[in-house]
């Protein structure tokens, strides 16, 4: 995360990050974590496009803590670049997963691995923007 504030939101060249902070099911906390995503343009159309996340935890058999926070509670706050703002997040219909999945192998090809190193089903969130303004 610092690499992520030292490089104005673009830690890894090539490879676009945001950070997500969600809520905590059970501390009530928010947390903060670094994810790559990619956009889907056709969720609401370009100026609506979601960003989508993809809960591989590299391939473990459970899903990463973000993902059951944001299951728990799905109003979260992405930064994106330089811009902080509210959205919220939903799980992936299979028609959207099946849509996106070659989208985001595309984008990271090491999530091909992470489906099959795992029984368990990588969800895919649909996270979208819900005001322009701007969260501290």
């Amino acid at each position: 995360m610092r690499r992520f504030e030292e490089t104005a939101g673009q830690p890894r060249p090539g490879i676009s990050d945001l950070l997500l902070t969600t809520r905590g099911r059970r501390s009530g906390l928010f947390r903060r974590t670094a994810l790559a995503y990619v956009r889907d343009g056709e969720a609401d159309g370009e100026d609506g496009a979601a960003y989508v996340l993809t809960a591989s935890n590299a391939g473990a058999d459970r899903h990463p803590a973000w993902y059951l926070n944001l299951a728990a509670d799905p109003a979260v706050t992405l930064r994106v670049g330089a811009e902080t703002f509210p959205a919220t997040a939903h799980r992936a219909t299979p028609a959207e997963a099946d849509r996106l999945w070659p989208v985001v192998v595309a984008a990271m090809p090491s999530y091909a691995a992470y489906r099959a190193a795992t029984a368990r089903e990588i969800p895919l969130v649909l996270v979208t923007r819900t005001g322009r303004g701007r969260v501290t």
